[in-house]
């Protein structure tokens, strides 16, 4: 959809979505592609779930402490109601959001606004994780990203956890995770 700008320019949105395994830098991809915005004198909104707390609770933080200003909301629609007047809105732990967030992704594009999602693909066992799935097949650019598998050096796909817990959200390290390969986590892992 193209959106007229005060200058009478068409303005088109687009939906981005950077995923992979923990470790794998997405937050680093989401946070870089959000600076450049703002160094473009763009327009930008940030907005990560209240349920990640690890770093900050206002920050989006990579796991190398790279890190930008954030809104923290409670679910998917107060997105809708925050970002207004923005070029360019990031979200980040995509995965932790409702089921709506790709209606409220759609609707941000849909008004001619840039959005860039980044989140896992895949939860500890390897299943694809909360809104994520339906968010990739609507955007424009998908982007996944990896990291190395902690046992054998290939590309990892999955974020294994190293606890017991079973619960499907564990926010969590190094100490809690590990990316690994396919191979092997379904050689080791998989049930």
């Amino acid at each position: 959809m193209f959106l007229e700008n005060n200058n009478n320019e068409r303005k088109r949105g687009w939906i981005e979505v950077i995923v992979g395994s923990m470790f794998s830098g997405k937050t680093e991809e989401l946070i870089r592609r959000l600076k450049r915005a703002q160094f473009a004198k763009q327009k930008v909104e940030i907005f990560k779930p209240t349920v990640d707390t690890r770093y900050d609770e206002f920050k989006v933080v990579s796991h190398q402490g790279i890190e930008i200003m954030s809104t923290p909301v409670p679910s998917s629609a107060n997105i809708l109601l925050l970002a207004t007047d923005v070029d360019v809105v990031g979200i980040d732990e995509a995965q932790f959001f409702d089921n709506e967030l790709p209606y409220v992704c759609n609707q941000l594009a849909d008004r001619g606004i840039r959005v860039i999602v980044a989140g896992l693909d895949l939860d500890y066992t390897g299943k694809p994780f909360g809104p994520i799935p339906n968010l990739m097949s609507t955007a424009e650019y998908v982007t996944k990203v990896h990291a190395i598998c902690m046992q054998c050096g290939n590309l990892a796909y999955v974020s294994h956890r190293k606890t017991n817990e079973e619960s499907l959200v564990l926010l969590g390290e190094t100490d809690s995770y590990e990316p690994l390969c396919r191979n092997c986590f379904n050689k080791n892992f998989k049930k």
